[in-house]
């Protein structure tokens, strides 16, 4: 999955649940979930998730929704390794930059 939000420090729940395409009430049923997401509230109680967040996104998302782990499975499969999971989250983050990348040129030249 390719998420694409705008460079900036916080994001607010509804903004990463429409990169998700997810609903904002089920981001925030993850966050209590799993122990890995601590986005930062504001006054108003809103939830302000920074780019690490995002990354823990990724990783429960690609467990939960394409991997079809049961949240108690996804919750054992980031304490058994979480350096792993997380770096294999970057690599295909990465891949699926260079496969947008690929498709773009291919484009460009038909």
């Amino acid at each position: 999955m390719h998420i694409v939000l705008p460079e900036k420090r916080y994001y607010k729940v509804g903004e990463v649940a429409r990169a998700f395409g997810l609903n904002a009430s089920h981001i925030r049923f993850w966050e209590k979930e799993f122990d890995l997401l601590q986005p930062k509230k504001n006054k108003k109680g809103d939830r302000l998730f920074t780019a690490e967040d995002i990354a823990h996104l990724k990783v429960i998302y690609h467990l939960v929704k394409e991997r079809g782990y049961t949240l108690e499975g996804a919750k054992l499969k980031l304490k058994e390794n979480p350096q792993k999971i997380q770096h294999n989250q970057q690599i295909i983050t990465r891949l699926e930059a260079v496969k947008q990348a690929l498709i773009t040129i291919k484009e460009q030249l038909s």
